[in-house]
């Protein structure tokens, strides 16, 4: 591709896609039209500034350079090295810190942290995925890792996947996520899942024992179909004599068609007009133009709610690719490539590019950028919801009449048949599956279940509980311990989880601390008498949760 001249803005038509992301979504302007009155107080002092890139990368390079100090500081082993990994600046000159950890070397899985400090650099906490010390007695493996890979293999293939292998030799890491902190391999196992979605596969086994620890998933998916979001404006970039899907104002973001394929990116869409599509699916541009359009929204809904600039906050963008496979019913959001890809679905006639679809799957990269919560237990369903949540609020932003903004998800799929969403933020079981509140099995259900209790909670703090009609939908929110929940507006609510998520949770997080972190945040943003973090608190005690 030859170097762009320009970039310009022009009008498409185009087909928009309402999926979700889910596992598979399956199982597998916020305040607009709110019941709560929009928020007009100034900026909160604990609110993220917007850095720029070179403001940014300077930070983290000071914040790198003085890594040994804080590690001494806060009481870490002799063997213990931190490694910068995000930082987030607030208004009133407080710097939080979000390190991983290493051991004599070797990656510590569950030893993230983030440490706090005042504008003068004094030390105001650490959040930590871990408490435990960090003490392995022997960095030998008493186990060969041939075995610990054909552990992995056995596992994937027993879970339907196709065209399994290693990605690599296992590595070597500590393992300190759960328990006392052991030497083990991470397996990471490639090939195809059962549904034709790429598989990423860790599987953590004990070095000694040759015992699994752990394993999760790190594809993270969705499913949906298309409907119409009308005529929108998109940045391009003309390229000599043609346009193409680039997007130089938002990092460089570019739209690929995989035309049918599983691997690589696939041919930049292009051509001598700068019309994208003509609203139909059988148009291969109009998926192209959906993906492109959705990409562009939650970038300007990142910068607009929490002055972040992408997913890393570095400036840079994800790709997207449309067009995967053939009838892939299904979305997913992959670390390997930084990219949001997308299916056709059944009978490749309903490609899942909707804005919904790209809200959620690029707030995945958001989430893994950030605390890291592993897609699995409770911290998997607490991913899945952050997911859920920023895709409402990117919704609602973008104020588009054709699809406006409401707390169900994948309401415009009809993946059910009858006209029904396939999940319910105001009461989550109403999809036969997802939960409304906490219990102590909640971390073996699936992640697109379990994410109910922290979706359920986020509309209680937006809207509060009973029956209301907003935007034309009628909700009706109970409360798992019959309390009365007056709702704060779903503006305070975004910055609430925003800034726990990027300041106060860590790989780890459950819902208990989910709990905490929350608090931590309306304390920060409003203080801790605030009618905010009240409204935090019985919030979650409604979803049984403190």
């Amino acid at each position: 591709m030859s170097t762009p001249r320009y970039t310009r803005r022009r009008r498409a038509t185009l087909a928009i896609a309402t999926a979700v992301a889910s596992g598979a979504l399956l199982t597998t302007g916020l305040a607009s039209g709110s019941s709560v009155a929009a928020d007009s107080v100034s900026t909160p002092a604990a609110a993220p500034v917007r850095l720029s890139a070179p403001a940014r990368t300077a930070l983290i390079q000071d914040q790198q350079a003085g890594a040994a100090r804080t590690a001494d500081a806060i009481g870490l082993g002799a063997q213990d090295e931190l490694v910068v990994k995000d930082v987030v600046k607030d208004a009133d000159g407080t710097v939080h810190t979000r390190y991983e950890r290493t051991y004599d070397g070797l990656p510590v899985l569950g030893g993230d942290l983030v440490v706090h400090t005042s504008k003068s650099g004094a030390a105001k906490g650490v959040t930590r995925a871990t408490k435990a010390a960090i003490k392995v007695a022997s960095l030998k493996p008493a186990i060969a890792a041939a075995k610990a890979e054909k552990q992995a293999l056995t596992l994937a293939e027993a879970a339907g996947s196709a065209k399994t292998e290693a990605t690599s030799e296992p590595r070597k890491v500590v393992w300190a996520a759960s328990g006392k902190p052991v030497l083990a391999y991470e397996t990471v196992v490639g090939g195809l899942q059962e549904d034709g979605t790429p598989n990423e596969l860790h599987v953590i086994t004990d070095a000694a024992t040759g015992k699994k620890l752990y394993e999760y998933q790190a594809i993270e998916t969705g499913t949906g179909n298309t409907t119409y979001s009308g005529q929108v404006t998109l940045t391009t970039t003309k390229s000599g004599t043609s346009y193409n899907l680039t997007d130089a104002s938002r990092g460089g973001h570019k739209t690929y068609n995989l035309n049918r394929g599983t691997s690589g990116t696939g041919t930049l869409f292009s051509g001598a007009d700068d019309i994208w599509g003509n609203g139909s699916p059988s148009n291969a541009e109009t998926a192209g133009a959906d993906a492109h359009y959705g990409a562009q929204v939650t970038w300007d809904f990142y910068k607009s709610a929490f002055g972040r600039s992408g997913i890393r906050g570095d400036g840079r963008a994800a790709y997207s690719r449309v067009h995967y496979g053939n009838n892939y019913v299904n979305a997913f959001w992959s670390d390997s490539c930084f990219c949001m890809t997308y299916g056709d679905g059944s009978g490749n006639a309903n490609p899942l590019t909707s804005l919904d679809v790209a809200a959620h799957e690029m707030s995945h990269g958001l989430t893994s950028a950030t605390a890291g919560l592993v897609y699995s237990g409770e911290s998997g369903g607490l991913n899945e919801a952050t997911s859920d949540i920023l895709g409402a609020g990117a919704e609602f932003f973008a104020n588009n009449s054709s699809d406006t903004g409401d707390y169900l998800i994948g309401e415009e799929i009809d993946i059910n048949g009858d006209g029904t969403p396939l999940r319910y933020m105001d009461k989550p079981s109403k999809d036969g599956a997802s939960k409304d509140a906490w219990s102590s099995g909640l971390g073996g259900v699936d992640v697109h279940y379990s994410s109910g209790p922290a979706n359920h909670f986020f509309y209680l703090l937006s809207e509060g509980s009973g029956a209301k009609t907003i935007n034309g939908v009628s909700y009706n929110s109970p409360t798992s311990n019959g309390s009365t929940v007056t709702g704060i507006g779903r503006t305070k609510a975004l910055q609430i989880w925003y800034k726990a998520l990027t300041t106060y949770m860590t790989s780890t997080t459950k819902y208990a601390q989910a709990r905490t972190a929350t608090l931590n945040a309306a304390s920060a943003l409003y203080g801790a008498s605030s009618t905010e973090y009240k409204a935090v608190a019985a919030a979650w005690s409604a979803v049984n949760v403190g």
